[in-house]
């Protein structure tokens, strides 16, 4: 039988699973990754990604320890008078380490705007 917090947390993968990455591609361990997040700024997914042991390089760009994050703002439609900012990152780095990067930045987005 499976407990309580165990099947919140099997739920929450199948939750963000459902969202696929806009690009995906595995060469030789290293892994590009793609997704995009709305109803978040970029400031905050910056912090995120630095709670993560990232440290911003450039405006945009933040390295971590065998991985590496480019991220882009813009503002998209959600109705006809209504507009959110979507951030979109590309990951890049060894695919052990960056899996877990991206699951665990995925967990603080979903969670960040409910």
């Amino acid at each position: 039988m499976t407990s309580a917090p165990e099947l919140h947390w099997e739920r929450l993968k199948l939750g963000l699973d459902a969202l696929p990455p806009i690009e995906r591609s595995v060469d030789d361990g290293r892994l590009r990754e793609t997704r995009e997040f709305r109803g978040m700024t970029l400031e905050q997914a910056i912090g995120y990604l630095e709670n993560l042991g990232g440290n911003r390089t450039g405006t945009h760009e933040i390295d971590g320890d065998r991985w590496h994050a480019r991220l882009s703002a813009r503002k998209v439609p959600v109705a006809p008078s209504y507009r959110l900012t979507e951030i979109r990152i590309t990951w890049t780095g060894e695919r052990d380490v960056l899996e877990r990067i991206i699951y665990r930045f995925r967990l603080k987005a979903f969670r960040a705007s409910g």
